[in-house]
């Protein structure tokens, strides 16, 4: 299952703040497609499956619930989401330990 930085986590909880939706949690999935194989995707969901893998991550009373469903988790085991806010790189970026290659938007792997 992927994990979250502290930084991803408080941006994630500040998106969810500003829709005034808490009680959805950050999907982090992987689709075939993209220029390398495959894509991730992440969108706030509410509707939670029963063999979603799920976890939380953050500090104490502001952690933001993660699910992945069991086929993206195979493809997210020991990967990173991290945000980053700076002059030469912004926006969510996940690294993975599993991606053979990756294509320079950095949104699909193979």
């Amino acid at each position: 299952m992927i994990t979250l930085t502290d930084t991803a986590a408080s941006k994630v909880r500040y998106l969810l703040d500003g829709e005034g939706a808490e009680e959805l949690a950050l999907r982090v999935a992987v689709r075939p497609g993209g220029c390398s194989g495959f894509s991730y995707e992440m969108f706030f969901d509410g509707d939670i499956a029963s063999d979603d893998e799920q976890a939380m991550f953050g500090q104490d009373l502001r952690e933001v619930k993660v699910v992945v469903d069991p086929a993206s988790a195979q493809l997210l085991v020991g990967a990173t989401l991290d945000y980053k806010d700076g002059l030469d790189q912004s926006g969510f970026a996940i690294t993975n330990p599993n991606a053979s290659r990756t294509c320079g938007c950095g949104q699909s792997f193979s």
